[in-house]
């Protein structure tokens, strides 16, 4: 992923975060808008049922999909708001699940797995990074209590600019902080430039890797 590739991933990432605050907002229950706005979870479910099921499972969560679209949008399923904060809280809390499982007594945590494909880890930088991994699922943790506390306490409004600008931009802050506070922390830690990072998150190989 290249310098302007990554900029341009940015840009895409923040008109869609402020487009789905537009929609939750005034086209809830627009068939076009749940599509777009369950878009995310349904990706990830499709990926996972394909993976685990091959085609019949991919097949299964398209039906699933589109049934609970059509729900929604003719009112058989109940508030649609409730349906997108339980997707909210819902990612949070699997990914919070996800981080924490490998937080375990000599196994090497989920950042330390992406650190890992970057440069070898010494001793040091293992236990750092399953620090990290602590960290983020706190995050996750504390996000999916405040998204309910917000719903519960606030106007939608408010709970939508959390969700759709808010969240991303929180994870963002995360992300690139722990990269530059990390060397102030442990000048002694080989660098690895942000773009690898980045990439390597995603599921890619870093420029470094590959020159392996």
């Amino acid at each position: 992923m290249s310098q302007w590739r990554l900029a341009l991933f940015l840009v895409a990432g923040l008109a869609y975060a402020g487009l789905s605050h537009w929609m939750m907002l005034y086209h809830a229950t627009a068939p076009w808008a749940l599509v777009a706005l369950f878009a995310p979870l349904w990706l990830a479910v499709l990926g996972l049922g394909a993976s685990r099921f091959g085609t019949a499972g991919a097949l299964g969560v398209i039906v699933l999909g589109a049934l609970l679209v059509y729900a929604v949008a003719h009112g058989d399923a109940g508030d649609p708001n409730r349906l997108y904060v339980l997707q909210h809280v819902g990612i949070n809390a699997v990914l919070c699940a996800w981080f924490a499982s490998t937080l375990r007594p000599g196994r090497l945590s989920l950042i330390g797995d992406f650190a890992q494909r970057i440069h070898p880890l010494s001793p040091e930088m293992r236990l750092y990074t399953a620090k990290v991994t602590g960290v983020w699922a706190g995050y996750f943790a504390m996000m999916a209590v405040v998204s309910v506390g917000i719903y519960l306490s606030l106007p939608f409004s408010a709970w939508s600019l959390l969700a759709n600008v808010l969240t991303p931009l929180c994870v963002a802050a995360l992300f690139m902080g722990e990269h530059f506070m990390r060397y102030r922390l442990h000048p002694e830690f080989e660098r690895s430039r942000l773009i690898d990072v980045v990439r390597v998150a995603m599921g890619g190989r870093s420029d470094r890797a590959l020159r392996r």
